[in-house]
C-alpha cells in the first residue's frame, strides 16, 4: 500500500511540476473563463471555457483531464490555427509569405494584462512564426460584470518583403461540450432575421455574406449557439455572438473527430486576399459575445448592458419619439405639404418630425427611386426656400427637425455620376447592375471620404438646428472594382475591407465634430446591423416591414442581441387590417415612431395615441434603460409576451400581444409568470392603453406580491378583441 500511495504521490508532483512549466492564461469574467496553455512545443490552445474555477491554480491542470490518443488530436483546439504546416483543419490564419511559402507556425511568445478600469480589462497574447518572424498578436477584451468578452488580433508583417494574408479570421474558440444547437438568421428584404436552428454534426457548418455593402441583407453577421443540447429563457448554456464589422463575413462550425466544436468566425477572406508590407499590421474587426449558463434571457441582458455601456452612443440616455412622411407622401411632397405635418406632429405628441427621401436634386429631381442619388442640394421646386426653413417653421411648431440621406450611394441618372465615375465602384468592361437603381460609391478613395463626410457637414453647417438624421444603405456591390485601388497600384483585392474601412473612418469624422445628434442606421430596412456600425449610430430601423404581427417576431428575435433603446419601430399603415392600438403598443416596445397622416385619424384612435405617447414618455425609461424578460414565445404560442424591469425593481411595463387568430386559440387561458421583479415586495397592477372605444375587462390597482406574481402569474386577458395588452406594474409601500 505504501507503494502505490508513493506512487500516486509522485505522479501528483510530476504532473504539478510539468503543468507549472506551461504558460497558462486564465481570462475570467465575473462568472465565466476562457482559459489558453501554451503547451511544451509553445503551441497555444484553448484548455477551458466554461464556469470560473475556485481556485484559480487548478486551470493549469485543465488540459490533463482530456485523453486524446492520436497524435493529431492537440492540434484541434488551437487558439489561433494556422495553415500549411502540422495543421489539416480548417485554419483561422493563411499566408503567403514573400518567398512564396504557403506554410506557417505559431508559437506563443508572450502575454500582457493591462486593467482599462474596474470592469474592463485587456489581454494580449503575442504569437510568431519561427521562420519569418510575422505575428500575431491576439486581443481579449473582458467586461466584468457583463459577461461579454470582445476578441479580434493584429497580424504584423516582420519580413523584408511583401506578405499576403489569403485568411484572416478574428477567433479561433473550442468548445468540449456534447451537443450544440446553432441559431442563425436570414431573410431578404422585409423578411429579415428569420430565424432557423439545427443540429451541428460532423463536417463545416458555414454562415457567410459577400455582398460587400448592406451585406447582413441574406443573413446577418450574428448567431445564437446552445451548447449540450436546447436551452431555455431560464436554463442552458448560451453565447450569443455578433462580428462587428459592416462587411463581408464567415463563420466556420466545425466539429472534429471527438465532437468537439470548432468556431472560427471573422471578415470574409472572399476575393479580399490582402497584402502587407514590410512593418505593416492588419487589424480584424471584433467578434463580441455574451455567455450564460442561465439560459437565453440571462445572456441577452449581458449583452444588452454591455451595448449601452460600451458600445451604442448615449446608450444609457434618451430617443426622440418622431413623424415620418415617408408614407404619407413618399416622394410627392413639397414644402407646404411638409409643413402642414409639423401641426400633425404636434397634436400628435411627438418630440421631432423626419423629412425622408425625395428632398434633393435639381437637375436629375429625385421623384422617384432612379434619379438624383448623390446631388445633395434642395430640390428649388419641392423646397424653394431650402432646408432652413423647414427646420425654422418645425421650430415654431414646437417640434425638432430631422432629415434624410444615402450618402455612399448613386443613381447613375445624376450629376455626381456624370462628374465622377471615377468615385463609382464598376468595371468599364461590363454591363453595370443596379439595386434600386443605384451604384455604390468607392469609400476606399479618401476623396470619396471627403465627400460622404461633407455631405452630413454641409447640411449641419447651414442648419445647426437640424436635430436627426436617417442614414440610409440600399445597395450591394456588383462588379467589385475600383479606380482609385488601380490608380494606386493596390490590388483589387483589398475594396471589401478598404470599404468598410473607409467608411469608419467617415463615420469617426462625423462623431468627433457631431458627437450628441441622434442617427438611425437604416439599410432598405435591417439589411446592415452590427455593432461594428452600431459604434456610430444610436438606434437603427429593423425592417420596411412595419405589419405589426411581423413586428412581434421581428422584435423578438432582434431583442436577444440588441437593447430595446435601439430598436426603431413604427406605427404605419402597412397593414390596415390592424387596429391603431395593435400598432402602436407593438411600436412601444422599443424606440417609438409613426408614419401616418394624423389628420385622417378617427378621432378615437387619435384621442388613443395621444394618450398612448403620455404613457410611453412615462415609460420609455423602463423600455430603455430596463432589463428584458422574454415571456412566451409567439413561436410556440398563440399569443406573446415580454417585459421590462427597471434597476431597483420598483417598476416594470408588460406587453402581450395575439399573434394567431384561430377560433381555439384567441384567448389566454391560464397565467403568465412575470420575471424580474423583487418577490419580497408588493407591485400595484394596472392595464394602461385602453382605446376609447374597447374598455378594459382588468382589474386596475389591484395589489399582489412580487412572489405571487413570479410563482402564480398574471393572466392579461389576451382575446381577439383584446389583441394587445400593456400592463404597467408600480411597487408600493
Amino acid at each position: 500500500m505504501n507503494k502505490i500511495y508513493l506512487t500516486i504521490i509522485i505522479v501528483l508532483i510530476v504532473n504539478t511540476l510539468f503543468s507549472q512549466s506551461l504558460v497558462t492564461i486564465a481570462l475570467e469574467s465575473k462568472d465565466y473563463a476562457l482559459v489558453l496553455q501554451a503547451d511544451e512545443n509553445k503551441r497555444l490552445g484553448t484548455v477551458y471555457f466554461g464556469k470560473k474555477l475556485a481556485q484559480k491554480t487548478e486551470y493549469a491542470i485543465a488540459a490533463q483531464q482530456y485523453d486524446y490518443s492520436d497524435n493529431n488530436a492537440g492540434i484541434y483546439n488551437n487558439a489561433y490555427t494556422p495553415s500549411g504546416t502540422w495543421s489539416m483543419i480548417e485554419p483561422a490564419l493563411q499566408v503567403t509569405h514573400a518567398d512564396g511559402n504557403i506554410s506557417t507556425e505559431l508559437l506563443y511568445i508572450s502575454h500582457e494584462n493591462q486593467v482599462i478600469d474596474k470592469n474592463v480589462k485587456l489581454i494580449n497574447v503575442l504569437l510568431q512564426d519561427p521562420v519569418y518572424k510575422t505575428t500575431v498578436e491576439l486581443f481579449y477584451k473582458i467586461y466584468h460584470n457583463e459577461n461579454v468578452f470582445e476578441q479580434w488580433c493584429e497580424i504584423k508583417n516582420g519580413e523584408k518583403g511583401t506578405v499576403v494574408l489569403n485568411k484572416y479570421a478574428s477567433t479561433n474558440l473550442y468548445f468540449s461540450n456534447s451537443e450544440f444547437h446553432l441559431t442563425h438568421y436570414n431573410g431578404t428584404w422585409a423578411r429579415e432575421m428569420k430565424p432557423e436552428t439545427e443540429v451541428l454534426t460532423a463536417g463545416i457548418k458555414t454562415l457567410d455574406s459577400k455582398l460587400g455593402a448592406r451585406t447582413n441583407l441574406y443573413q446577418p453577421p450574428t448567431f445564437m449557439l446552445e451548447l449540450d443540447g436546447k436551452a431555455s429563457e431560464q436554463h442552458g448554456k448560451v453565447l450569443l455572438s455578433n462580428l462587428a464589422w459592416s462587411g463581408n463575413f464567415k463563420f466556420d462550425f466545425e466539429k472534429d473527430s471527438y465532437g468537439n466544436l470548432r468556431l472560427i468566425a471573422g471578415a470574409n477572406p472572399y476575393n479580399a486576399a490582402y497584402e502587407l508590407k514590410p512593418n505593416e499590421s492588419f487589424k480584424t474587426p471584433a467578434l463580441i459575445y455574451s455567455y450564460s449558463e442561465n439560459g437565453k434571457g440571462t445572456a441577452s441582458r449581458q449583452m444588452h448592458r454591455w451595448a449601452k455601456n460600451y458600445r451604442v452612443p448615449d446608450g444609457n440616455g434618451s430617443r426622440l419619439t418622431l413623424l415620418n412622411n415617408w408614407e404619407a407622401t413618399y416622394f410627392d411632397f413639397d414644402e407646404n405639404k411638409i409643413v402642414e405635418l409639423f401641426q400633425g406632429a404636434k397634436k400628435l405628441g411627438v418630440d421631432m418630425f423626419l423629412l425622408d427621401d425625395g428632398w434633393f436634386g435639381n437637375k436629375y429631381p429625385r421623384n422617384g427611386d432612379n434619379a438624383g442619388l448623390g446631388d445633395w442640394q434642395e430640390n428649388r421646386k419641392k423646397l424653394p426656400h431650402g432646408l432652413g426653413y423647414l427646420v425654422k417653421e418645425a421650430t415654431a411648431a414646437g417640434i425638432k427637425f430631422g432629415i434624410w440621406v444615402e450618402p455612399e450611394m448613386v443613381n447613375p441618372k445624376s450629376e455626381l455620376y456624370e462628374n465622377h465615375l471615377d468615385w463609382v465602384i464598376r468595371q468599364d468592361k461590363r454591363p453595370e447592375h443596379y439595386f434600386r437603381n443605384q451604384l455604390v460609391l468607392d469609400l476606399s478613395n479618401p476623396e470619396v471620404q471627403d465627400f460622404v463626410y461633407e455631405v452630413l457637414d454641409s447640411i449641419f453647417t447651414k442648419n445647426p438646428e437640424i436635430a436627426f438624421v436617417k442614414w440610409d444603405c440600399n445597395a450591394v456591390i456588383y462588379n467589385a472594382h475600383s479606380d482609385y485601388l488601380e490608380k494606386m497600384k493596390l490590388p483589387q483585392t483589398h475594396l471589401y475591407v478598404d470599404y468598410v474601412n473607409g467608411l469608419y473612418k467617415v463615420l469617426d469624422r462625423i462623431r468627433k465634430k457631431y458627437p450628441k445628434v441622434p442617427m438611425m442606421l437604416c439599410s432598405g430596412g435591417g439589411g446592415r446591423v452590427d455593432y461594428g456600425s452600431l459604434k456610430y449610430f444610436t438606434e437603427f430601423w429593423l425592417s420596411d416591414n412595419t405589419d405589426p404581427l411581423e413586428r412581434v417576431f421581428l422584435q423578438w428575435d432582434y431583442s436577444h442581441f440588441y437593447p430595446a433603446i435601439t430598436l426603431c419601430a413604427h406605427v404605419t399603415n402597412w397593414d390596415k387590417k390592424a387596429t391603431i392600438k395593435y400598432r402602436t403598443d407593438v411600436a412601444m416596445m422599443g424606440k417609438l415612431g409613426f408614419d401616418i397622416v394624423v389628420d385622417e385619424l378617427s378621432q378615437p384612435d387619435l384621442v388613443y395615441c395621444q394618450n398612448a405617447i403620455r404613457n410611453y414618455d412615462n415609460i420609455k425609461n423602463i423600455i430603455w434603460q430596463g432589463d428584458l424578460f422574454r415571456l412566451v414565445s409567439p413561436y410556440e404560442n398563440p399569443y406573446a409576451s415580454l417585459m421590462f424591469v427597471d434597476e431597483k425593481k420598483e417598476r416594470a411595463v408588460m406587453f402581450n400581444y395575439l399573434v394567431a387568430n384561430r377560433f381555439d386559440f384567441t384567448y389566454s387561458y391560464q397565467p403568465i409568470l412575470l420575471r424580474g421583479l423583487d418577490s419580497s415586495k408588493n407591485y400595484k397592477v394596472k392595464e394602461i392603453n385602453i382605446h376609447p372605444d374597447v374598455p378594459s375587462t382588468f382589474e386596475n390597482d389591484k395589489i399582489y406580491s412580487g412572489d405571487f406574481l413570479m410563482k402564480v402569474g398574471l393572466n392579461p386577458n389576451i382575446t381577439l378583441v383584446r389583441e394587445s395588452v400593456v400592463m404597467e406594474i408600480q411597487e408600493v409601500n
